[in-house]
């Protein structure tokens, strides 16, 4: 009996003294990051103890807590940057209604011209436009610049989080090894600790989901289904970056067109995964950058670039509606004899009860379809035309334009008619053609009153649209120029007519209202017009939907980041709850574990004593 006693008691000092142990570590670690509150299973009288036996040393948390706050900071990893970056895009047009700002130095150079009807004789005011016309140009191409210049950042930053996320992966791989591993649950805990503050870390620059194993190791997941650890074996992620981007770099599954880098994941087998793509990374620092870069920032872009088009075209484009004949629409051939590439015929078709466009782009090169990205109306059907070898009759109009029409709408027919093409078929409803004027950017008096002010300068060429090699729409914004030959000669600014004869009002006041009173298609693609395809506004317009549309997606952003902080405040309120340590709490536990401690002291010295006298007796 006196021997069982003796076990009890030493049993019961080696567990109060693991516990003290344990409470004494918490204290220790109290606010440490990623620190777990520990606690000791103990065991009651059973085979194999006297009295009582320890089981093992637990952290204490809760799974839910931890999933979530790993949800929130990817969240708020992801909401973080779109902020950072929007908000830089947001200040480069400048605050609305200031005179430096985008749409006011649209407004300076309208109030120039408008100052120039007034005063057509003056070579002062001439000069005036000039200058406000070539500032808001610089504006615009500083600004689109800088868009090119966050992308080629962001391709950086996806290159530095990359790196960073595998090696995260990497050391996750070999914490699950260690862990299992482990033979002393102290030091198993700490490595579990370790583990999970880095799958943490690890969840702020990708979406990760951890599935617990029955040996303790964490196996890792993407919520696309990309294995990233599998016990001890990591997935490699590596990123082929690009450098610095252009307007023309843009992603795609072939790698043979692609133009921004993307993200491989080399699987332990071998395999490999694309996560560069839509969708295969959705939250996280990576999928925010991956976003800005191949959707938001190529968008802003876009805007800037239709911006640049709208402004030089509405100066030079004239839209022509073909007229009635009977039961088709003729177009004369001596607008169609100026048409250009890029240049478009546009044939509006009731089929069934829903109106559909055709949208026919004038080219020097063999018909071919549009890539709806390119053409203005988003939901038309588009194919290209080859502009007949001048002189041109109204058969080769004809024979080019049924051509590409029975490749994008079969039911309709071009045909000659004396002095011009009829377009004709089944819901056909109308037609018009848009032409640029000027026959070259030298040419300030053949397309009288229209002027290119406004040119591509890459070649000092008009802005056409044209889609023949790279699309001139493409990065316009950061070629935008003033017309090389104004500034020699202003005169016709203010020409009276297309044979100068002397200064008057009309030219400038013809500009003015192009820009500022007549409406022109824009593309669907820039995202604005609340869905119109397309979308038709004046250039003023344009200009200030546009600005709006940054501002409320910067303004946006701020708000879902601000929110997104405050449920990781939350979340991280939520699991340090849980997992943290009450000092005030683990030292009452201290305290009563030291009356243990002195109570099985006591027993043992107790036990002694009696068999000290049972031995003296």
């Amino acid at each position: 009996m006196l021997t069982n006693a003796f076990d009890t008691a030493t049993a019961g000092l080696q567990a109060t003294q693991l516990a003290i142990s344990v409470a004494s570590q918490n204290i220790a670690n109290a606010g440490a990051a990623g620190y777990v509150k520990r606690s000791l299973t103990t065991l009651p009288a059973g085979p194999g103890n006297a009295g009582v036996a320890v089981g093992m040393v637990n952290r204490i948390f809760e799974d839910a807590a931890l999933t979530q706050l790993r949800l929130e900071t990817s969240r708020a990893a992801a909401s973080g940057v779109k902020a950072e970056i929007l908000s830089q895009v947001d200040r480069l047009y400048g605050k609305p209604g200031d005179s430096t700002a985008l749409d006011g130095r649209l407004t300076a150079f309208t109030q120039a011209l408008q100052g120039l009807a007034s005063n057509p004789a003056s070579a002062a005011v001439r000069g005036t436009v000039l200058n406000t016309a070539a500032i808001l140009a610089d504006q615009i191409r500083g600004i689109a610049g800088r868009v090119q210049e966050l992308r080629s950042n962001l391709e950086g930053r996806l290159a530095a989080d990359v790196f960073a996320a595998n090696g995260l992966l990497s050391s996750i791989a070999r914490l699950n090894l260690k862990a299992t591993a482990a033979t002393d649950d102290t030091a198993r805990a700490g490595i579990l600790d370790q583990r999970d503050q880095q799958i943490s870390q690890l969840s702020s620059y990708l979406d990760v989901r951890p599935i617990m194993q029955r040996d303790g190791t964490a196996t890792l997941m993407t919520t696309s289904g990309v294995v990233l650890v599998e016990r001890g074996a990591a997935t490699t992620l590596s990123f082929d970056g690009r450098g610095a981007l252009g307007p023309a770099s843009a992603f795609s599954s072939d790698p043979a067109k692609r133009g921004v880098g993307t993200i491989t994941a080399t699987l332990p087998g071998g395999g490999t995964v694309d996560l560069g793509g839509r969708d295969a990374v959705r939250a996280g620092s990576i999928a925010a950058a991956l976003e800005l870069r191949d959707t938001i920032l190529p968008q802003s872009q876009r805007r800037l670039d239709d911006l640049a088009g709208g402004l030089a075209q509405a100066l030079t484009d004239k839209s022509v509606a073909a007229a009635p004949n009977g039961g088709g629409f003729d177009l004369g051939l001596a607008e169609l004899s100026r048409i250009k590439p890029g240049n478009t015929v546009t044939l509006t078709v009731d089929a069934g009860g829903s109106v559909r466009s055709v949208v026919l782009v004038a080219s020097t090169l063999a018909p071919r379809a549009v890539d709806a990205g390119q053409a203005v109306d988003g939901n038309a059907r588009a194919q290209t035309f080859t502009i007949p070898a001048a002189p041109a009759t109204a058969q080769d109009f004809a024979t080019a334009l049924s051509s590409a029409l029975a490749a994008v709408a079969p039911g309709l027919t071009a045909t000659a008619s004396a002095g011009a093409v009829t377009l004709s078929g089944a819901g056909l409803q109308g037609a018009t053609a848009t032409i640029t004027q000027p026959r070259t950017a030298g040419d300030a008096s053949g397309g009288y009153p229209r002027l290119a002010l406004f040119v591509d300068g890459a070649g000092n060429t008009l802005i056409t649209g044209s889609l023949d090699g790279a699309p001139q729409r493409v990065g316009l914004a950061q070629r935008l120029a003033v017309n090389t030959a104004l500034p020699l000669d202003s005169s016709p600014l203010a020409a009276l007519g297309p044979t100068p004869t002397g200064p008057g009002p009309a030219r400038p006041q013809f500009l003015y209202d192009a820009l500022t009173s007549a409406k022109q298609a824009f593309s669907s693609a820039s995202g604005l017009g609340g869905g119109q395809a397309p979308y038709s506004t004046t250039v003023v317009g344009f200009l200030q939907d546009m600005v709006a549309a940054e501002g409320s997606a910067a303004a946006a952003a701020r708000t879902m980041d601000e929110r997104q902080s405050v449920a990781l405040g939350t979340a991280q309120g939520w699991f340090a709850k849980g997992a943290g340590v009450n000092v005030d709490e683990e030292m009452s536990h201290l305290v009563a574990l030291q009356t243990a401690y002195a109570a099985n002291a006591r027993l043992l010295t107790v036990v002694r004593e009696m068999l000290d006298t049972l031995l003296k007796a």
